[in-house]
């Protein structure tokens, strides 16, 4: 009969071996290739983002520009894109509701912003969609004082930010899903 102590070496020595048979299955993400084909940085940055189709001078324009150079910086960091072989098209509309009203004064005192995105990546060489999808962006933001109309500008401005940076981060996570896994 073996020991409680030899039970518990057997079992961690047999998870060290299995996990040693697995090692080699597993490859960073962002990892370099050894085979010559493309890492997924360069397959990043060869995506191009036109301009979001929205009207100047709008607030959802600027709120496009702001997703559009988000998604830039995470798909080519600091650097340019290199020759385009992808085109990512995003449309999308945002909206606000009140949440919260003062009881008092009847007027909001915590808001919500949303984005809804649509995105569809087309491959330059074919002109075809190899992948759509969608992604929404929810936050949440305090009006600090009822009086206070900068602040509450502020606020709004801000969530409208990170709404997009959320945006950028979703669709930045699965075009890199896309270009390693392929579908």
């Amino acid at each position: 009969m073996l020991s409680a102590r030899s039970r518990i070496a057997a079992r961690l020595l047999a998870v060290a071996g299995l996990a040693a048979l697995t090692a080699g299955c597993f490859q960073p993400m962002y990892a370099a290739h050894t085979d010559g084909t493309p890492a997924l940085r360069e397959k990043l940055m060869g995506v191009d983002l036109p301009p979001v189709d929205k009207a100047n001078g709008s607030r959802e324009a600027r709120i496009g520009v702001e997703v559009r150079n988000a998604l830039a910086f995470k798909l080519y960091g600091g650097a340019t894109g290199m020759p385009p072989t992808h085109k990512l098209v995003i449309r999308f509309s945002s909206g606000r509701s009140s949440l919260i009203l003062d009881p008092g004064s009847k007027l909001p005192a915590i808001e919500n912003f949303g984005i809804d995105a649509q995105y569809n990546l087309i491959d330059l060489t074919t002109n075809l969609s190899v992948m759509t999808g969608s992604t929404f962006s929810r936050v949440s933001y305090d009006i600090p004082g009822q009086l206070q109309r900068f602040a509450r500008a502020r606020a709004f401005r801000d969530a409208e930010d990170r709404a997009a940076h959320e945006i950028a981060e979703n669709i930045q996570t699965r075009l890199a899903a896309f270009f390693t896994a392929g579908s």
